[in-house]
């Protein structure tokens, strides 16, 4: 639907409940200019700028797109074109993909859908049937979609990998990635390289052995896999140390097979370098959770970044960001690429905002430590050694931890800048955790957190910082927290500016050829600022969450930008 001057009144409006495009029972084929999308174009992906072909726009994940129509000077002028309204309530944290001017995006828990990127027309919805057994952590998730040739790939709450038909939405086939009731399941975009269609899996707060694992596009069947928890003899396996004897610690629980059901999820989108052809993902927490002491050892490969072959799955290098976790800081951030200038020389980096609070630069060829800064308040370490390892500070029982449980940082994406060389992250911002663990058994399809922890409140009496899922009225102190935007020097970690919030911020960031940045948060808010001062340009109230990171594309010599709130997807551009 194309907007009326009255609708266009209605700018800043878009999650207060209206549905401008609406979902009909007939589903059409879409359009036949819309091309087969080749290994060469996703190689090329971030420089096609009209579109957005991968999760993170390209291979090397920075969410920058060269596109310029919008600028620090007339971002003022944004106005809402469109809108498509889901029917599933929930935190709906996909990234859209736009290929030739269709947008495909998934909606809860597993549908999805084609529209017309320059009018929000509906063309088909696909629909996956969840097996009934299946379990999550937190939430009927779904990030977004691969795509390759005229085929679409989504991976399933119910731990399936799915390839639909993108003009027909017809399903072409399905494979089972791992056991649904066992606590797995697939709700990250995945990564097309090549031929292969790359997925890994959560699960961690059910005791799950996680991996990462490839699947041929054209049949679906398994090319490799690699397990991101080690099996005794496998290179990292003796990083899951024996229990001590009993009579050494005789109040203490121990797990002689904690490796089983050791965690190390897999549930954001890597990326890959093609001229090294390697893969980089981001593994989360060890299990149980925060009961460290069944689980002696480093517990190799949680909190690391692993750097695959791509063709075949061996581990080239790893960084474990936190060994032995305790507090839940699960590494699976997107791993940003960006070719850097270190000691005046030329190096292929890894930029990462880390749940734990850092921030840390690897050269992404070798997996060697260059830095590690904080960018929050950090109490959990002081140092590092010159290989990178933290030397831990844990707190005494009962008092805070920082970051909290939910970090300095998230899931959600952060942009590097090549123009500006900045590198931009979503954080919380005086966040702390009283964490506590307790001993706990493994059950097949039974939580597996093995603590129990509380927020820090340093204002007696005052409300704690609500969970993930809160609702729209903030009740706290900012004492207990809040959300930012920090730019941060991408080869230093050095502050250069930071964009306040009142409440904590769940939303990715997006930055553009012609500096401008944009964000939202729980607040509400879509928001330009100027990438390279902080400042804000233009902001719209969208009346619910934004849980997702926003995109940019072009149809017909237009710019447009999407947000995400509550159950509303939202596309802006310059008025005309």
């Amino acid at each position: 639907m194309i907007m009326t001057r009255r609708m266009r009144g209605m700018r800043g409006m878009c999650g207060a409940g209206l549905a401008l495009v609406l979902t009909g029972a007939a589903s059409y084929r879409v359009q036949a200019q819309v091309g087969p999308v080749s290994r060469d174009r996703l190689l090329n992906a971030a420089r096609e700028a009209r579109n957005w072909l991968i999760y993170s726009g390209g291979y090397f994940s920075d969410r920058y797109s060269t596109l310029t129509q919008i600028t620090p000077a007339n971002a003022k002028n944004l106005e809402l074109k469109w809108m498509y309204q889901a029917a599933v309530a929930g935190a709906w944290q996909t990234t859209p993909l736009v290929v030739d001017g269709v947008m495909y995006l998934t909606q809860r828990p597993n549908d999805v859908v084609a529209l017309d990127a320059k009018t929000g027309r509906v063309f088909w919805i696909y629909r996956h049937q969840l097996d009934p057994t299946q379990i999550v952590c937190c939430g009927a998730n779904n990030r977004g979609l691969a795509i390759l040739g005229d085929t679409l790939f989504m991976g399933t709450l119910d731990a399936h990998l799915v390839a639909i038909d993108a003009k027909t939405g017809r399903l072409v086939w399905k494979t089972t990635v791992a056991e649904a009731k066992a606590g797995y399941s697939v709700t990250l975009a995945p990564l097309v390289v090549k031929d292969k269609v790359i997925v890994g899996v959560g699960g961690g707060e059910y005791g799950i052995r996680g991996f990462v694992a490839a699947y041929d596009a054209r049949s679906g069947r398994e090319a490799w896999r690699f397990y991101t928890i080690p099996a005794p003899g496998e290179p990292g396996g003796d990083s899951w140390k024996p229990c001590p004897p009993p009579s050494s610690t005789p109040a203490t629980f121990c797990d002689p097979e904690a490796w089983k059901h050791g965690g190390g999820s897999v549930w954001v989108t890597g990326s890959y370098d093609p001229a090294l052809n390697l893969t980089y993902w981001g593994v989360g927490n060890a299990g149980p959770d925060w009961n460290n002491e069944q689980r002696p050892g480093d517990n190799l490969y949680t909190d690391s970044v692993v750097a695959l072959d791509a063709d075949t799955g061996r581990l080239k290098w790893h960084y474990q960001f936190t060994p032995h976790d305790r507090y839940d800081y699960d590494s699976v951030q997107v791993p940003v690429l960006a070719d850097i200038r270190w000691s005046g020389q030329p190096v292929k980096g890894m930029v990462w905002a880390n749940r734990n609070g850092n921030f840390y630069v690897l050269d992404r060829e070798t997996g060697k430590f260059l830095v590690g800064k904080p960018f929050v308040k950090v109490n959990w370490m002081d140092t590092f050694d010159e290989r990178g390892r933290p030397h831990q500070t844990p707190q005494p029982s009962g008092m805070p931890t920082w970051p909290g449980n939910q970090g300095g940082t998230n899931w959600y994406s952060p942009s590097f800048s090549p123009h500006t060389g900045l590198f931009y992250v979503s954080a919380w911002e005086g966040y702390a955790t009283i964490f506590g663990g307790t001993p706990v058994e493994y059950q097949e399809g039974r939580n597996f957190g093995g603590g129990v922890n509380r927020s820090f409140v340093p204002v007696p009496g005052a409300p704690a910082i609500p969970g993930v899922r809160r609702g729209p009225i903030n009740n706290w102190t900012e004492a207990v927290a809040t959300g930012a935007v920090l730019a941060l020097d991408a080869t230093t970690g050095d502050l250069k500016w930071k964009f306040p919030m009142t409440d904590v911020t769940d939303s990715g960031i997006l930055t553009t050829a012609s500096d401008v940045l944009f964000t939202g948060g729980r607040e509400g808010y879509f928001r330009a600022l100027d990438a390279r001062t902080g400042s804000l340009l233009w902001k719209a109230s969208l009346g619910a969450q934004i849980v997702s990171g926003p995109i940019t594309y072009e149809v017909d010599g237009r710019q447009y930008v999407t947000a995400i709130s509550g159950l509303s997807l939202c596309v802006f551009g310059l008025r005309e």
